[in-house]
């Protein structure tokens, strides 16, 4: 049996664990199965416990961007780690860190370390309605910000109307602070901002979205957002949680022309360490404690592992930005192949690709928010999914997450791809 010690590590883990896993999407519920238990991993390749290997296509979603086990990386961990784990006292290397993030990022001046893209998101929000003395916050469809209670809202009864709770043990009174938009439509933004005139402190948004695929947003739609924030005296807030430090060195403000008020980071940022930050311009910033009222703590934040990974990973790619080309021509290359792969074979699919982001649908219209990426035909995915893993290849277990390229994957690691494709269907 190919995964027989997986499936036996699984049912363990699910006697200790809620579900067997610490991130529900783990649980391989949207494809059905059990999930595979990985034993290590190096380069593009993930090995298993049943001594398969894999081509990698999430990278930890997102962090991997060099690699598993990135040489630079690995030794600035261990090295650190041989001076201690933590403090909770300041280290010189926090503000190394933070002067190179701030040096790579258009528009932002300083910057707050954290311990996950939950965290970051949740304490912009607070930073946003405490500069502004306003409540509400409009998010998207399809856009996830991590699990903070304001987040986890799904559509009210219309375009005008508050969300309501899509969680047990979020409350009404926290619903009704968040209003619900639809990706890539601006006019349905602007109808909420007009009902709730003078009420919204913040617009949060994946400015190319990761969780309902790979989404881009349209010139008219992200920068119709900004001129809307700038005329309303809303904060306009990026989760760049993936896209920070992988469609660039400046993130998906660089790629898209657009300037945020306050960018949220993750992942890439902490090298494969649990992290997250936010950042934005020394005025808006000066509001957080000590030096303002807005309060936001953590013990473990700026932990000398995390940011020793974040450090030695933004180095390698500010000074090797022809990474970022090398990344969206071989993203470029798979969408290619597939794409190819998939018309000969007749099969109906959409491909949304930006710089080394990128996913596939299997449907005939553009999927272009998350109404359309739900039309997905999610048999057509199970299969493709199940089939890919069986020829030795991982992507994400969900028709709704986008594909995370590392530059450790190969071009005949890209070819081998591919003809899996072509095997499977």
């Amino acid at each position: 049996m190919r995964y027989q010690r997986s499936s036996a590590l699984f049912s363990e883990a699910k006697k200790y664990i809620p579900g067997g896993v610490n991130s529900p999407v783990r649980a391989f519920k949207a494809v059905g199965g059990d999930p595979i238990f990985i034993k290590e991993a190096k380069g593009a390749y993930l090995y298993d416990e049943d001594g398969n290997y894999y081509i990698d296509y999430i990278a930890s979603w997102g962090p991997l961007i060099l690699g598993h086990a990135h040489k630079p990386v690995l030794e600035a961990v261990i090295e650190k780690a041989k001076k201690g784990t933590s403090f909770g006292i300041p280290t010189e290397i926090e503000t190394e860190l933070a002067k190179l993030a701030v040096s790579m990022v258009p528009n932002i001046d300083k910057i707050r370390f954290v311990n996950s893209g939950t965290e970051a998101c949740m304490s912009a929000v607070r930073l946003a309605r405490g500069y502004t003395a306003r409540d509400k916050i409009i998010k998207f469809a399809g856009c996830y910000h991590g699990h903070s209670d304001s987040f986890l809202i799904q559509a009210g009864s219309g375009a005008v109307t508050f969300g309501s709770p899509n969680s047990p043990g979020v409350t009404q009174g926290t619903a009704k602070d968040t209003l619900l938009a639809n990706y890539n439509d601006l006019d349905g933004v602007k109808a909420l901002v007009k009902a709730n005139q003078g009420e919204i402190a913040a617009i949060i948004i994946e400015p190319v979205a990761g969780n309902m695929g790979c989404i881009i947003p349209t010139d008219e739609f992200i920068k119709g957002l900004r001129e809307l924030c700038t005329k309303e005296g809303i904060l306009l807030l990026f989760d760049e949680v993936m896209t920070g430090f992988r469609l660039g060195k400046g993130g998906a403000q660089e790629a898209l022309g657009v300037d945020a008020d306050i960018v949220m980071f993750g992942k890439v940022i902490g090298g494969g360490l649990p992290v997250g930050a936010f950042a934005a311009r020394t005025e808006i910033m000066s509001h957080l404690a000590p030096e303002g009222p807005v309060y936001q703590a953590g013990t473990l934040s700026g932990n000398p592992l995390a940011m020793s990974a974040g450090l030695a990973m933004l180095t390698e790619l500010n000074t090797k930005p022809e990474t970022f080309i090398s990344l969206a021509e071989k993203t470029e290359f798979l969408h290619k192949g597939i794409a190819e792969v998939l018309n000969e074979k007749g099969i109906a699919h959409q491909i949304n690709r930006f710089g080394s982001m990128i996913s596939v649908h299997f449907c005939d219209d553009p999927v272009v928010d998350f109404e359309s990426s739900a039309k997905g035909n999610n048999d057509t995915f199970k299969n493709y999914f199940h089939g890919m893993l069986d020829q030795g290849i991982y992507l994400p277990p969900s028709a709704f997450e986008s594909y995370f390229l590392n530059d450790a994957i190969s071009y005949s690691d890209l070819a081998k791809t591919i003809e899996a494709v072509s095997k499977v269907f």
